[in-house]
């Protein structure tokens, strides 16, 4: 029985239970009322090309904040929609936007489905394969030859700033790791040498982009990758009209493209050893009109610890521009003109000097304090000018003026001497055979040194510059149920490198350096090297049926000369001057052939002469070789699988006396003899995310090279690397297997990458039978993860771990030393879009 006072309280409480009912059956009929007034849009983005569905891309609604991305099946949905007319847009890294006007009706499901055109370039579709290597992924379908293409989407996975780690996953390319973060990347395609990037062609938008690629290859320049869109590898007898190296193959990387419609980024990501990178760049296109503006900077403190303290770290400043004028797409005679601009910068506390193996073994990451006073200093311009017309659908002409001008001043430590009266030694010699030289040794680790004139520190001063024509025709036409595609092209170079170099000495202090003389600018290297070179090819492609066939010939002629004023004539009189010169002619066919098995199965096969430029050097002849190679590709939908058998017959294999591959510097080419280099390729992609129920994506990837490169005869060599070479000795720096594994799961607002190298033992001298001490780098693997969380639709949070398990491994023994790989480095920070 209620008391009186607990009556009023029940007569509230059922009150309060009537109008809580109430209001729940006012919400009930309401809110799917509310939201009957709404609308909702889904569909599918597909590859217009291949009809593959796309995944990641981004479908959103003009002016709003209503979007979303597609599932690896390609399909979207955006709900809640106001009813009304909308502008809805599909875009994604690497394709050109599709926009579709849209009437939404409230209570209704609207669909839309979107066909994307692959796009990387600033110029017509139709133009694309003159001007780049495959054509994107589209274009590689049917390549009578073995070719790779890395996406924007792949790039921006890890978001990379090491053409090295970029590389990993394409088969056949060998890189020789040297300062840890790419600075200065060595880079062999198919056993070609890796020294300095010096024997394969690379190019930025198609355009040669080493210093001086014909008088001095070597790249001591190596444009930023971070700031890139796409990286082409393609390789094989279809390569020879990207020339002058015709051997192993081509690299081109196709610099960030003019975007369609005004869009930007802004990159800001943070790590340890106080690395900052910032990637910034805005651009828009109007109907005749269209610009781009783009930074992308980054700096770090090293991850080397320096005796005594000090930076051995970098700060890179990489800036471009591009500015086009154009007629409209459906012009009578089309016309565009892309004008480029850049200009890059770095300063690097980098060395040459590496460590002894005991040395290495007790510290990996340490520097020794005679190379406190190391330093790189450089500058890098460019200038692009690329017309393009087409006055009819059957005829095409691109025409590319360039010009690029490189200076560097490497301040390093070159000689050391343990005595007044000592001979110099130099720091290679010192740190292979630390016993003999143990006082020398003592004075790189900070001993006090008994004399004054102890450390020779070489000014590297050099300048360098390369500029030419190129022009290119393209004529497409049909003939019955054959398609005919004919290209010729013409390119006049010339390039020149200038050295201009001295010698300070010093004194070491108790680990401090002091300088007891300073050199004369010219003193040391004092000499000048031009190349001139006229190149020319002709491509015919024609598809019948099932077939396509690709022959084409190349012609170089080559003029390279030398001035050398020698070390007693800085100001240039010429009174000891010495010249010398070199002219070779080069005449490059190639075949390649593609047979359509299946649907998705090719097969193809080709042949091709291989060639490098000698330089100026008296009886050096070029470097030449007959190159074969067959191989099978699949690719389906989400699966992609190629495997290539390759063998490369050199003639005369050509080695580059350079200080970054352990030589002396002259940077003379010395013939090698006859070499055989053969191996297979395998590689393939798949997306297991199509057995999930919720569209994710999950991709698998794995590459591997089997790699085999022998010198075929004896000889004595001045070239250091080889010395003394017998018939069956392993090439140097040419590792013998190479494996490359990734794992990714992608939802629309998540994503996580693993990405694996595994570098077999490989040979740092040439040799054969058991690996002797001291004589080869270990065989290491390598982890790289990287996730990616989508905060809203115009911002991510980004990072990334490399080498994540923290393997310590020799990344080589050259130019002077052990050399440490990179340790565990994390990076964090925000990507926005808009």
């Amino acid at each position: 029985m209620c008391s009186s006072e607990a009556l009023p309280v029940h007569r509230t409480l059922r009150r309060a239970a009537k109008s809580l009912i109430s209001l729940l059956a006012v919400v009930t009929i309401l809110v799917p009322a509310a939201f009957s007034q709404t609308a909702s849009v889904t569909g599918t983005v597909v590859d217009a090309v291949s009809n593959d569905p796309l995944s990641s891309v981004n479908v959103s609604i003009d002016g709003t904040s209503f979007g979303a991305s597609t599932a690896v099946n390609g399909r979207y949905r955006i709900d809640n929609l106001p009813s009304g007319t909308y502008i809805l847009r599909a875009s994604m890294v690497g394709y050109q936007p599709a926009v579709e006007e849209i009437q939404l009706a409230a209570g209704r499901t609207l669909g839309v489905n979107f066909r994307l055109e692959e796009s990387f370039v600033e110029i017509p579709e139709v133009l694309v394969e003159w001007t780049v290597l495959t054509g994107g992924f589209k274009g590689i379908e049917s390549l009578p030859g073995s070719a790779h293409f890395v996406s924007p989407a792949e790039l921006e996975k890890f978001a990379y700033n090491d053409v090295g780690r970029v590389l990993r996953k394409v088969p056949g390319v060998n890189i020789q790791e040297e300062d840890g973060y790419g600075l200065r990347p060595n880079i062999g395609l198919r056993g070609t040498g890796s020294e300095r990037s010096s024997k394969i062609t690379v190019m930025e938008d198609g355009v040669l982009i080493a210093p001086a690629p014909y008088a001095a290859p070597a790249a001591y320049y190596f444009p930023s990758i971070g700031r890139m869109h796409a990286v082409e590898v393609r390789k094989g007898s279809s390569q020879i009209r990207f020339g002058p190296y015709t051997t192993g193959g081509a690299i081109n990387l196709i610099s960030t493209r003019i975007p369609s419609h005004f869009s930007g980024r802004l990159d800001l990501l943070a790590g340890n050893d106080d690395n900052r990178i910032i990637h910034a760049s805005v651009g828009d296109s109007f109907d005749h009109v269209g610009f781009l503006l783009e930074t992308y900077q980054s700096k770090a403190d090293g991850f080397k610890r320096l005796d005594g303290g000090g930076s051995t770290g970098f700060d890179k400043k990489d800036y471009l521009a591009k500015f086009r004028l154009n007629t409209d797409p459906e012009a009578s005679v089309y016309q565009s003109l892309t004008l480029k601009a850049g200009f890059a910068s770095e300063l690097s506390d980098e060395t040459y000097l590496g460590l002894t193996d005991a040395d290495f073994a007790a510290t990996p990451n340490r520097r020794y304090a005679a190379s406190q006073q190391d330093l790189m200093d450089t500058e890098q311009k460019q200038l692009v000018a690329r017309h393009v017309i087409k006055p009819s659908n059957k005829v095409d002409v691109t025409t590319t003026l360039y010009r690029t001008d490189f200076s560097r001043n490497w301040y390093k430590l070159d000689k050391v001497r343990a005595g007044a009266a000592a001979e110099a030694v130099s720091i290679s010699n010192i740190l292979q055979d630390p016993d003999q030289y143990r006082d020398a040794l003592a004075i790189l680790e900070g001993a006090t040194s008994p004399n004054a004139n102890a450390l020779s520190v070489k000014a590297n001063n050099r300048s360098y510059y390369a500029l030419g024509v190129q022009s290119t025709l393209g004529l497409d036409f049909r003939t019955d149920r054959m398609l005919h595609e004919i290209e010729l092209g013409l390119r006049v170079h010339r390039d020149e490198i200038d050295r201009f170099q001295w010698i300070d000495e010093f004194a070491m202090s108790n680990g401090t350096m002091l300088r007891t003389s300073e050199g004369v600018p010219g003193t040391e290297s004092n000499r000048v090297e031009q190349a001139d070179a006229l190149a020319g090819f002709v491509q015919y492609r024609s598809e019948v049926g099932r077939v396509t066939l690709l022959p084409g010939i190349r012609y170089e002629r080559v003029r390279a000369e030398r001035k050398d004023y020698g070390k007693e004539d800085p100001s240039r009189v010429g009174t000891d001057l010495s010249t010398r010169s070199n002219t070779v002619d080069a005449i490059i066919p190639g075949v390649g052939i593609d047979y359509r098995i299946t649907r998705d199965l090719h097969g193809f096969a080709g042949v091709h002469k291989g060639f490098a430029p000698p330089g100026s050097r008296d009886g050096t002849r070029p470097e030449s070789s007959v190159n074969y190679e067959s191989g099978l590709r699949l690719l389906s939908g989400l699966t992609f699988a190629e495997a290539v058998f390759f063998f490369n017959r050199y003639d005369n294999l050509l080695g580059s006396d350079l200080a970054a591959g352990g030589g002396q510097g002259t940077t003379d080419q010395f013939n090698g003899g006859r070499v055989d280099v053969w191996g297979v390729e395998l590689s393939g992609t798949y997306d297991f995310g199509r057995y999930t129920a919720r569209g994710y994506s999950i991709p698998l990837g794995f590459s591997y090279t089997y790699t085999s490169a022998t010198f075929e005869n004896s000889f004595e060599s001045e070239f250091e690397p080889w010395g003394i070479v017998a018939a069956g000795d392993d090439l140097p720096y040419v590792p013998p297997h190479q494996l490359s594994m990734s794992l990714g799961l992608e939802t629309t607002v998540f994503s996580f990458d693993l990405s694996g190298k595994y570098t077999g033992q490989m040979r740092t001298t040439a040799g054969s039978g058991a690996v002797i001490d001291g004589q080869a780098t270990e065989a290491h693997f390598t982890l790289d993860a990287a996730a990616s969380y989508r905060v809203s639709r115009n911002l991510s949070i980004f990072g990334a771990v490399l080498n994540l398990t923290d393997a310590e491994y020799i990344a080589a023994r050259r130019p002077a030393g052990v050399r440490p790989g990179l340790p565990r480095h994390v990076r964090l920070g925000l990507k926005t879009r808009f």
